[in-house]
């Protein structure tokens, strides 16, 4: 097997689809020996190997007896919680096997949102890979609640990758690559093996499902939005068939597998994927045309002279979304005035606000290394 030039950062991430043996719902052996011969290999070759595993619900759901997944949160805590312990025990048998050293990292998204636990969670992921261990990822679903879920772990690993600095991020699916449609369905539909912008795929008018099947579609549309979060960051990503995960060190070796997505020409920097990834916007500011050329093209900070409206409720320091009067998302802010506040000073200028407001502030509404632009914007 070929090897790359130099040591590089991959995360990889596997879905339940590839883990777990179709309906029956056990544990697909074969595939997660694999999977681990292949990153124990990539390790020994000192690249720095992170692995999102999905899988703990289905594992749990096996492991109690139940023929549906649970519907109540309390329910599906308690299941993931079997579940995870299960599946690392696996994993640690199969690694251990390899004198390959694992750890379990789980997240939540407020682990993510504040920014002390997120710099926390970057230092731990840089210890562990500094010591030869892969760290094995999922969500917290023992305590995570619905409004602070990462929804999938497609988002989650690209924003583990993202937080990490990877230059690699793989997608391991049921599928051995993204199609314009399901093949199965649509017999006029075409592989798409290279995505160098993901505006492209608007151009393909790609067909993708919001739910699972056997063939991957809800994961398709998940994984898009990885792909937006993971390029945007400046990290390479490749979707490739889970149950060969050996062709990760072909794509790697530079093999034309799957479907691969260049990375953004300019990421932001770490600061700026915190804000645009991590944190979840609370509310929206609408622009005029001044102020979002002056945004995108003069990397200004927001005045609230350009502001034409405000929508939702929110404090000093929450994030919000910097649309154009269309409502086309075109960066994302840390706030230094609230909701009530900015519907006072809209349109004002900055020599204006102690007279509106009554008290001195900020002359910024968003200060410019509070902005993240959104790369496909700029």
């Amino acid at each position: 097997m070929a090897t790359v030039p130099r040591p590089q950062t991959l995360v990889v991430k596997i879905g339940t689809s590839s883990l777990t043996q179709g309906k029956s719902g056990y544990l697909a052996l074969s595939t997660i020996a694999r999977l681990v011969e292949t990153l124990s290999r990539l390790r020994q070759q000192d690249h720095r190997v992170i692995l999102v595993s999905s899988g703990a619900m289905g594992v749990g759901c096996v492991r109690l007896g139940l023929s549906e997944r649970p519907r109540t949160i309390a329910m599906k805590q308690a299941v993931a919680a079997v579940g995870q312990g299960r599946l690392m025990r696996v994993y640690d048998d199969l690694f251990s096997a390899l004198s390959q050293p694992i750890a379990q990292v789980l997240l939540t998204r407020s682990d993510l949102e504040q920014r002390s636990r997120y710099v926390n969670s970057y230092r731990t992921f840089r210890q562990l890979t500094q010591l030869g261990i892969i760290p094995i990822v999922n969500e917290n679903d023992t305590v995570a609640i619905e409004e602070l879920k990462f929804g999938d772990n497609d988002t989650l690993s690209a924003l583990v990758a993202s937080l990490v600095g990877a230059d690699w991020l793989f997608l391991l699916t049921d599928v051995d690559r993204l199609y314009s449609a399901d093949p199965r369905h649509h017999a006029d539909a075409h592989p798409i093996h290279q995505v160098d912008k993901l505006k492209q795929l608007e151009d393909l008018q790609i067909v993708v499902g919001d739910r699972g099947s056997q063939w991957g579609t809800g994961g398709m549309a998940t994984k898009l939005e990885a792909a937006r979060i993971a390029t945007a960051a400046g990290i390479r990503m490749a979707i490739t068939e889970g149950r060969h995960p050996e062709n990760i060190e072909k794509i790697l070796a530079g093999e034309p597998l799957g479907t691969q997505f260049a990375p953004h020409p300019r990421p932001n920097n770490a600061r700026k994927r915190w804000i645009a990834n991590s944190l979840v916007p609370t509310g929206r500011l609408y622009l005029d045309a001044g102020a979002v050329q002056a945004i995108r093209q003069g990397g200004k900070s927001l005045l609230a002279a350009g502001i034409t409206q405000v929508t939702g409720e929110f404090q000093r320091r929450d994030a919000v979304q910097l649309c154009d009067v269309n409502g086309q998302e075109v960066a994302r802010g840390i706030v230094n005035y609230d909701s009530q506040e900015l519907h006072q000073i809209r349109g004002c200028r900055s020599d204006q606000i102690p007279e509106v407001l009554g008290y001195e502030g900020a002359d910024t509404v968003v200060h410019r290394d509070n902005l993240a632009l959104e790369p496909e914007a700029d």
